[in-house]
């Protein structure tokens, strides 16, 4: 299935040549893409002194900022075992056998939320110019209009209701993804990691993910890999673990900005959320909503 937008392209896994043991990291945007990244950089160099940043680690494949060639050849480079990311559905990417695919959920509204001011820190000008899609030399682009409210701007997140490719990080978006690797759980190369579970046993998912991943790490050196995967020392580290280029992110304290759940529901009325439950019930299936919404059983469909 074709997964295209102005700022990625799923089609440019086309003859990517998959190796034994690669990982594939399949997220929405905040949902945790880089704590996932970084978890599995700590597994497979097993230091919190990693040899590069981490956008060179483990690329954006599918990213169109950095062209497809160069991508290839610097994952061809790569001797140690590779971990890729992409934004892009299961039912997008070439499913290796030999390959672990990694897909990390999060609350729909905390996503949302997380979404609503990670678009405020974009400098999307310097997008366009790295994507190819504005001369660099093009007269600055007219300032887009104020964006709404945070709370206007969520309750109307929750009722686009348009076919989930054309806007993927929309409420039909995130089911679709989340829905389609929901359906393969069961598959030995397919794990799921839940946000929360991260939040609140870093070390147990850390250990479960290690497991499914066959990488053996010594009792000694669990104590500096927890810590070093810890919210707050990655908010620390950001400038080797932000993603992007320079000048794509404004302000890359920012991109760390909450590390925690409950933003969505914070926002919203009674009212609101029901009418959330209901429209999670209409894109997703209640095991899903039941393990997605855990921590509200008044959400789970």
């Amino acid at each position: 299935m074709d997964f295209r937008s102005e700022d990625d392209d799923n089609g440019r896994w086309q003859g990517f040549a998959f190796r034994g043991g690669d990982i594939v990291i399949s997220t929405r945007s905040k949902s945790g893409t880089t704590w996932m990244q970084m978890i599995c950089a700590l597994l497979v160099f097993q230091t919190p002194d990693l040899p590069a940043p981490l956008g060179e680690l483990s690329p954006w494949l599918d990213w169109l900022i950095t062209p497809r060639d160069v991508v290839y050849a610097q994952l061809a480079e790569q001797r140690h075992r590779r971990f890729i990311k992409t934004h892009t559905p299961l039912d997008g990417v070439p499913v290796d056998p030999r390959t672990t695919y990694v897909v990390v959920a999060r609350h729909p509204l905390d996503m949302a939320v997380s979404l609503y001011h990670h678009g405020a820190n974009l400098d999307r000008q310097r997008i366009a110019q790295l994507s190819g899609r504005v001369a660099v030399s093009a007269t600055p682009a007219v300032p887009d209009r104020p964006r709404p409210p945070l709370h206007e701007w969520l309750v109307d997140w929750i009722e686009w209701d348009g076919r989930p490719r054309e806007r993927l990080d929309s409420l039909p978006g995130v089911m679709w993804h989340l829905g389609d690797a929901w359906g393969r759980r069961h598959a030995p190369n397919i794990v799921l990691v839940h946000y929360d579970d991260l939040c609140t046993d870093l070390e147990g998912e850390m250990r479960r993910l290690a497991g499914r991943l066959g990488i053996q790490v010594p009792a000694s050196r669990w104590p500096d890999l927890i810590e070093a995967a810890g919210f707050d020392r990655m908010r620390e580290r950001a400038d080797e673990l932000v993603p992007g280029p320079a000048g794509v992110i404004l302000d890359r304290d920012r991109f760390f900005r909450r590390g925690r759940s409950g933003a969505g529901r914070e926002v919203l009325t009674v009212a609101e959320l029901d009418r959330y439950r209901r429209r999670a019930a209409e894109l997703a299936p209640p095991d899903l909503l039941a393990w997605l919404h855990r921590d509200d059983p008044a959400l789970t469909g």
